[in-house]
């Protein structure tokens, strides 16, 4: 850690060892500050087991859960109305909706998977040969169960209806079909959001499929109450950038946040990727879910693969876990950050504690994190020092992780009310974590 002149602070010029790149720059500022974190980025496709007695409410409470998304995925296989194997899907859903509730999280329903339309190949699609009437008695069964169950849904009408996995049949028969189930939804549940068009793609200006799908909803005014797509990969700053213009240039309002409920795809899900995607959802005021890219009973486990079980069935934190976890720790008020072009961080102050996570989307490398402005922080400088505390958080191959690693714990003198913080090379799957604290009282610069 380095002491950092006052006033706007600009990436190093040269590295400051000879032949060694220079270091990324990240810059926070804690004098410009938003309002309290929501966590918009804590949210999981599946990852309760079938009856939702699992995994247990810590792993849950401890990262600030927010949303699942679900409907029975893969149970049976084939399962699902189109199969005649609908119960075992919906008493499924039932629980695990009933549990998102009891944590204090939204729950997302997934009509396509109640359907049957999960990945397994099917004879029969909502529509097929211009015949609604099975499709109807489903929507009539779907929408009482919902009511039944006495807790309110997010209903997202069809999941990637761009892709034949989900739905192999015209771009036309799939209007239909959102014309239909929003004008039936919304009539039983007024209330209640309906989302789409959960599309495997970002947003784009030029992109077929997604401007023909807002010609669509905008003409026959059912346009979704939240608009929705899929990050795998993408960067939501961009994608909510291209979405505004596109929803713009229709004049369709958006008053909700946009809801991208899967990021990160396979190979981005370790805890640096995972560290990225939370700083750029937040960046954006985007909600997101993360992908679940397990399969069959896994599906219906661990978290969204954020947890694995031991040999006796218990069931341990992978890294992107702890992650989570010290996301779920930001309290306060979200502080500025400039970010690096291949790093981004979600920084918070709070009374007594001010705390960074830092990520990366696979760029090897040194970071410098410059902490500016401490001084408009509260409780946390004393007689100019602050206590600086970094962690790593490992990947470990994607196997259990027993916590962040400890880099460095120092306490350091200001200069211009500001510090920098040298992250050191480490492997691109990795996240940091800095938590700046006052200083123990009597004990010099530069002692833990």
């Amino acid at each position: 850690m380095r002491p950092q002149p006052g006033g706007p602070a600009a990436p190093p010029a040269a590295p400051t060892t000879p032949g060694a790149p220079a270091a990324e720059w990240v810059g926070v500022d804690f004098s410009a500050t938003g309002g309290a974190p929501t966590h918009r980025a804590s949210g999981w496709i599946y990852g309760m087991t079938e009856d939702a007695s699992g995994p247990a409410d810590r792993f849950f409470h401890d990262v600030r859960f927010r949303r699942m998304r679900a409907g029975g995925a893969q149970l049976d296989s084939p399962g699902g109305w189109v199969s005649g194997r609908y119960d075992r899907r919906w008493r499924a859903t039932r629980a695990q909706l009933l549990r998102t509730r009891s944590l204090g999280g939204e729950f997302i329903l997934l009509p396509h998977d109640l359907w049957g339309a999960d990945g397994h190949p099917i004879a029969r699609f909502p529509g097929d040969d211009g015949d609604w009437a099975d499709y109807d008695d489903f929507l009539t069964r779907l929408i009482h169960d919902v009511g039944a169950a006495g807790a309110p849904v997010q209903w997202d009408l069809w999941n990637e209806p761009n892709l034949p996995t989900f739905w192999n049949r015209p771009q036309a028969q799939y209007f239909e079909l959102w014309r239909r189930t929003h004008r039936r939804v919304r009539a039983a549940f007024p209330r209640q959001p309906i989302v789409g068009p959960s599309f495997a793609g970002v947003p784009t200006t030029d992109g077929p499929w997604w401007n023909q799908y807002l010609d669509f909803v905008h003409a026959t005014d059912t346009v979704p109450d939240v608009v929705s797509w899929h990050a795998l990969p993408g960067d939501p700053v961009a994608d909510v950038a291209a979405a505004d213009t596109t929803l713009d240039a229709r004049a369709i309002p958006h008053p909700r946040p946009y809801q991208v409920n899967e990021y990160g795809a396979g190979d981005e899900q370790n805890p640096g990727a995972g560290s990225w995607y939370i700083a750029r959802l937040e960046r954006a005021g985007a909600d997101g879910l993360r992908a679940n890219w397990a399969g069959a009973a896994d599906l219906h486990d661990d978290l969204g693969n954020l947890l694995v079980r031991d040999p006796s069935g218990r069931h341990l934190p992978k890294g992107e876990w702890w992650v989570y976890r010290f996301y779920g720790s930001q309290t306060g008020l979200v502080a500025s950050v400039t970010p690096g072009p291949t790093r981004d961080a979600f920084a918070t102050a709070a009374p007594g504690v001010a705390k960074v996570l830092v990520g990366g989307r696979g760029t090897p490398g040194a970071v410098a994190v410059a902490l500016q402005r401490l001084d408009a922080t509260s409780g946390i400088v004393r007689d100019g020092r602050v206590r600086v505390v970094v962690h790593r958080v490992p990947h470990n191959g994607g196997g259990a992780v027993r916590g962040p690693v400890a880099v460095r714990d120092a306490v350091v003198a200001l200069s211009g009310d500001a510090t920098t913080v040298d992250l050191p090379r480490a492997d691109v799957e990795d996240a940091f974590t800095i938590t700046v604290l006052p200083p123990p009282a009597g004990r010099g610069v530069g002692i833990p």
